[in-house]
């Protein structure tokens, strides 16, 4: 379960870099949007994370208005806001139909004005994280979330991929996004993104298939197609592998630590995971981070992963216990050197732990 939380948040993702107020936000964005919505239905996901403050904030959607709205034709704002594109370029080529899923320039500029109004309450004296308080406004105590601002919104009908929404409000946007997400290049990079994930980098085009064609037949139950994905042979097959990315290294590491690998680590989490370049909530792009070997099997990558095993099993000195028990949760071949290192009782026991979580078996899911 975790393993599709986490690659949900990555498709549907948000970051915390040079943005105070997400980092407030961003719990409660995987927490209202992800969490409850992984095996339920992709549209309803994809309306819940367009709906929510942080993702409003974090893509500028929270202050576009349209060019003939009512506020900008009284001039309120002028110069301030206008018609932003961020979170309707983002939601047509990451979250759904994919760069080359047949959209236009001008399919973005209507999906913005289908998009406008929709906005966050409660900003003004919103709180931010210690060190970086500012104010916002003067409205303190206010609940930040979710509103439609008819003054913000562009009137008129707009036409997205040669589908027209007639006037209607807020229920423009959520028609445009319930048809986004049923969309046929939709369902392909859902399941090119899920198989190149659970199965390999290059995901053979059967497989996605396969799994686009459960999407698009169950109406984005994400629940049916988690489960397609687990009934697939090629997920199984012994050549099919991936690399553990830093965070699901560290969780791995400190399971394979016992009870006192955890000690004292939980106020170090982040700081490990900064130095790994995995921080938490912080992709460098709305488009996540990499998902391919070549993302996080750099030099620079795996000389850090083996200099945290050496610290984590110096913390631990010889409360490791028998390295050897990590021989049967690491998948290495009979004559793989790192085995003899690890079975090598002459070899101070810290030493032989820490060789086994850097090795390269180790760095595979």
């Amino acid at each position: 379960m975790e393993r599709l939380i986490a690659f949900w948040s990555n498709h549907l993702a948000i970051s915390t870099v040079g943005e105070p107020l997400v980092v407030a936000l961003a719990g409660s964005y995987e927490r209202e949007v992800i969490r409850p919505h992984v095996l339920g239905r992709f549209e309803d996901m994809v309306r819940a994370s367009s709906q929510h403050p942080a993702m409003l904030v974090y893509l500028d959607n929270f202050q576009s208005m349209g060019p003939n709205a009512p506020a900008a034709r009284r001039g309120r704002g002028a110069g301030q806001r206008g018609l932003n594109e961020n979170y309707a370029r983002e939601l047509l080529e990451l979250h759904t139909l994919g760069v080359n899923g047949g959209y236009e320039q001008g399919d973005v500029q209507e999906l913005a004005r289908v998009l406008t109004g929709w906005t966050v309450r409660g900003l003004a004296g919103a709180r931010l994280p210690a060190g970086r308080q500012r104010r916002l406004g003067s409205a303190p105590g206010r609940a930040i979330e979710f509103a439609f601002e008819p003054a913000l919104h562009e009137p008129g009908a707009k036409t997205v991929l040669g589908r027209r929404y007639g006037p209607g409000g807020v229920d423009e946007g959520e028609r445009a996004i319930r048809d986004l997400c049923a969309h046929a290049a939709t369902a392909e990079l859902v399941a090119g993104k899920l198989v190149k994930h659970f199965v390999a980098d290059d995901p053979p085009v059967a497989t996605v298939a396969r799994i686009a064609r459960v999407f698009l037949d169950s109406g984005g139950d994400l629940r049916q197609v988690s489960l397609a994905l687990v009934d697939l042979d090629e997920a199984w097959a012994e050549e099919s592998r991936k690399i553990r990315s830093p965070q699901d290294w560290l969780v791995a590491t400190l399971r394979a630590s016992g009870p006192r690998g955890t000690d004292g680590v939980a106020d170090r989490l982040a700081p490990l995971l900064r130095q790994l370049r995995h921080p938490l909530w912080a992709p460098p792009s709305p488009a996540g981070f990499g998902d391919a070997t070549r993302d996080w099997a750099d030099p620079d990558s795996l000389l850090n992963r083996a200099e945290l095993a050496r610290t984590l099993a110096t913390r631990l000195g010889r409360g490791v216990g028998d390295p050897r028990r990590l021989l049967d949760v690491v998948d290495l071949a009979a004559d793989d050197p790192t085995r003899a290192l690890v079975d090598d009782s002459s070899i101070d026991p810290a030493e032989r732990f820490a060789l086994a979580l850097a090795s390269p078996a180790f760095q595979w899911r």
